[in-house]
């Protein structure tokens, strides 16, 4: 590739479909057989639609809907998906398109297209499912047909299940299949893997490529614009993840910035922490990584106290994460790791232990510890059926309260901010006002906040880290005066001082 990265885009491996096909083959016939069902039906999900925007002829760039991704992997709009649960044939059905089609859009592919292309045992089109699928069936009585018709615990929202006209030719059913195939999500495949790794590869080093050349006095669009040039440029990643968040100032305080009404457009002054979550996506997979940095490229005393609060609770939770730990247990290790920091900078006094039981932690770090990673950026399987959401401030935002599974992959993201909405609140509340040592936190009501996020695949033993992006503080020094990465590491942190 050139020499703006030392990466090469992966050929995509349109197997890693047919594994997970048979994934969700093997786990629905064990379903099936548990519940005393004939192992027969099909399995059919809907592709997406390509929108225009709004009443204009503009059409918005298309991007696959998830599920129908992780199946079969297809990229274009209008495309529905069969698995014969009997013969474990699948079935690709195409848009018929009018011959004008050829004028504006290019070639119209043929069906034997499809089927080398995505793998698939067979390509119909779209106006032939019923008879298809009818002509199909080895049973007696309607064919069974398992749509996809499920609640997203993250958006609330709940997915759309197929429709075709004859679909009373069939027996539906709408329970079973959307959380075992969301399930089948949850564990990647080393295909799978293989993808996310070079989505965090290219996205660890545009974010280091952005550190190098952020200046004082730039836009925060600027860095955003630099992110998306590397990892299209250098990684094929047309899509993000998600909406860069290029934050600088005080809207590090804002945990979701970057949306339209607040669109990365503050210019960058000395004496500011910048916070950039940004991840690209490579075939539907993604990364999801935040650096946060000193504009000027050296971090104060007050800045390098927040920081390594924010590291030591990243770097405390990966050192304790392994199959059978409880998220939750996570998300208050980090927690107690910023809040014993924070009193150690003397910005909190009181004992920790009684900060952990007022939930004093949920005032810095509102969010989530983390989320599972993979064709969304939040994918799906957060709550298994019987888990509630927790109550509490701080955890009820976790967006899963499970034990890590081998072949997991989630973020560890905690932060340390100061939100006027929910700081103030808490220094005026009589069962907290203690905790606070006004003096010293007065420093940092405009501080903003800090973020640091990797991306972590749970092993058999441990966990490894897939973000390859510089995190001490002297390393970080380091590449923003221009040294290479990775470093040659033998600077060490200088010590703690004392209130």
């Amino acid at each position: 590739m050139a020499s703006g990265s030392s990466l090469t885009p992966p050929e995509i491996p349109f197997e890693l479909h047919v594994v997970n096909r048979r994934k969700l083959l093997d786990s629905i016939r064990q379903h099936l057989s548990d519940s005393s069902r004939p192992p027969h039906g099909f399995v059919l999900l809907q592709g997406g639609e390509e929108k225009n925007r709004y009443c204009t002829d503009h059409t918005e760039l298309f991007r696959q809907e998830s599920y129908f991704a992780y199946l079969f992997g297809v990229r274009e709009p209008g495309f529905y998906g069969a698995i014969d649960i009997a013969t474990g044939n699948s079935i690709l059905f195409a848009p018929r398109l009018p011959a004008d089609y050829a004028v504006w859009l290019g070639e119209i592919k043929s069906l034997s297209y499809f089927k080398e292309r995505y793998m698939v045992s067979m390509v119909c089109y779209t106006d032939e499912i019923a008879q298809v699928l009818c002509d199909k069936y080895g049973g007696s009585g309607k064919p069974p047909l398992f749509l996809l018709h499920g609640l997203n615990t993250d958006s609330d929202n709940f997915s759309k299940p197929a429709e075709f006209q004859g679909m009373e030719k069939f027996e539906t059913d709408l329970t079973t299949l959307h959380p075992i195939l969301t399930e089948c999500r949850v564990l990647k495949s080393d295909l799978e893997l293989a993808l996310i790794q070079f989505a965090n590869d290219i996205s660890s080093e545009a974010h280091i490529e952005v550190m190098r050349k952020t200046r004082v006095k730039m836009k925060e669009y600027q860095l955003e614009s630099m992110f998306l040039h590397h990892t299209y440029m250098y990684g094929g990643c047309r899509h993000c993840s998600y909406t860069c968040i290029c934050a600088s100032g005080g809207n590090g305080a804002v945990l979701h910035y970057g949306h339209a009404a607040a669109p990365n457009e503050r210019i960058l002054e000395y004496g500011d922490m910048a916070l950039l979550d940004m991840g690209a996506e490579y075939h539907f997979y993604g990364s999801d990584i935040t650096c946060s940095f000193p504009v000027n490229g050296k971090f104060t005393s007050d800045q390098a106290l927040i920081y390594n609060a924010v590291l030591e609770a990243h770097d405390a939770v990966i050192s304790s994460m392994k199959p059978g730990v409880s998220w939750i247990d996570m998300h208050k290790l980090a927690e107690k790791t910023i809040l014993e920091s924070l009193k150690k900078g003397c910005i909190l006094v009181g004992d920790v232990d009684d900060m952990m039981a007022k939930r004093l932690g949920a005032v810095f770090m509102p969010h989530g510890l983390g989320h599972f990673l993979g064709i969304d950026t939040h994918d799906p399987g957060g709550y298994l059926k019987g888990l509630e959401r927790q109550k509490e401030p701080g955890l009820k935002s976790l967006r899963t309260v499970r034990e890590l599974k081998e072949g997991m992959v989630i973020t560890v993201e905690p932060g340390c901010y100061f939100i006027d909405a929910v700081l103030v609140p808490s220094m005026e509340s009589s069962n907290t006002s203690l905790f606070f040592n006004r003096e010293t936190i007065g420093r940092f009501r405009r501080f903003g906040g800090v973020r640091i996020e990797s991306d972590l695949h749970v092993t058999a033993n441990g966990c490894k880290n897939m973000t390859k992006c510089p995190r001490e503080t002297w390393e970080i020094e380091a590449v923003m005066a221009g040294a290479p990465w990775p470093l040659d590491k033998t600077s060490t942190n200088s010590g703690n001082g004392k209130c």
